[in-house]
């Protein structure tokens, strides 16, 4: 699970990922999360009215830095739902990971050929999966695992030689994965040696939206799960107002090259510029092109999706990025999907 943690920005306190929140302040690039009703206070005047204290904590999780955000009155309530938000993290994280041994896609990298059990979430994430490989034809594709560790684009410095990628050019492992749903469990295999499960598209976008549903369940109405750059805002701010997303500038990732407005939305980001190696002239960034086995040679440098859901929109800033047909090649789009930033490169 580790494609997004390596897109986009991070504000200044060090948050990292391809979008922040922001509203005012004496640093726009911070991150903020701003705004409750005015519930039980309404009658007082506004002069009098409590200020609700932000209440935010960071974990390290998924490879990247997780923050979860509550403005509110109330610590005590706030420190248990944020509890809630990261042991939903924590929980993806041990199930759905690549790189633990004893994850169940750990388990089914694994068990070549052979029905491996995993658990109710892991199964409807692969299933969500295989759903988007076949809408995108093919761009995204889940089973790239053994072609992303080839590239190694954070150790690598040099391209891996043309034979070593050819046998995933074009391969559509995808199909290789089978998924049946059971009432409590499900179970997988894979039916190529070639195929190997990395979920890292589409995964992180869950435990956003399980974070988030953590913190709903504690009647948390305004707040922000940020994992890496996937994000769900709830609620408004607190001039009721969409809250404002950052998204980070690839030439420059200090700066924001875009301010957006989300409410009550999910917002996940596809660049370049944070993983990646130069060799001869030409960036090699860890986002592989099924068609090729390889990155794909694009000009788009960023593109950030809004959705209902944070796994649709992860899952589909992979495959819009990937696709050669560009914004066409979903179909069917699921309601709410689409691209709401795109940056490219302009070559004279």
């Amino acid at each position: 699970m580790d494609r997004h943690e390596n897109r986009g920005p991070s504000s200044r306190d060090g948050t990292s990922g391809d979008v922040s929140s922001f509203r005012g302040g004496p640093d726009r690039r911070e991150f903020l999360a701003l705004g409750v009703g005015a519930l039980a206070v309404a009658a007082l005047p506004a002069a009098l009215r409590p200020r609700p204290r932000l209440v935010r904590r960071r974990i390290p999780v998924m490879g990247t830095v997780a923050e979860v955000a509550i403005p509110t009155r109330n610590e005590a309530w706030a420190q248990r739902a944020i509890d809630a938000a990261f042991d939903e993290l924590r929980r993806v994280e041990a199930t759905m990971s690549r790189f633990l041994a004893d994850s169940d896609v750990g388990r089914l990298d694994a068990s070549m050929g052979r029905w491996t059990v995993v658990s109710h979430d892991t199964g409807v994430v692969l299933r969500e999966a295989l759903a988007w490989a076949r809408r995108s034809k093919g761009a995204f594709d889940p089973c790239l695992a053994g072609a992303t560790r080839l590239w190694d684009v954070a150790r690598r410095t040099v391209p891996p030689l043309p034979e070593e990628v050819r046998g995933f050019a074009q391969a559509g492992l995808w199909r290789a994965l089978e998924v049946e749903a059971g009432p409590v469990t499900s179970r997988a295999r894979l039916s190529s040696s070639l195929a190997s499960v990395d979920l890292g598209g589409i995964a992180k976008g869950f435990a956003v939206d399980a974070a988030a549903d953590a913190l709903r369940g504690f009647g948390v109405g305004d707040g922000l799960v940020n994992v890496g750059g996937d994000l769900v805002a709830l609620g408004a701010d607190a001039a009721g107002h969409p809250w404002l997303v950052g998204v980070r500038d690839p030439w420059d990732p200090e700066s924001l090259v875009a301010r957006l407005e989300v409410a009550d939305a999910a917002v996940a980001t596809s660049g370049d510029y944070l993983r990646f190696f130069q060799h001869g002239g030409r960036r090699y960034h860890h986002l592989l092109d099924p068609s090729s086995g390889a990155p794909r040679s694009t000009p788009i440098r960023s593109l950030t999706v809004r959705a209902g859901r944070c796994l649709d929109a992860d899952a589909a800033a992979t495959a819009l990025y990937c696709a050669p047909e560009g914004r066409d090649s979903i179909d069917p789009a699921p309601a709410g999907v689409r691209v709401i930033h795109q940056i490219t490169e302009v070559t004279t």
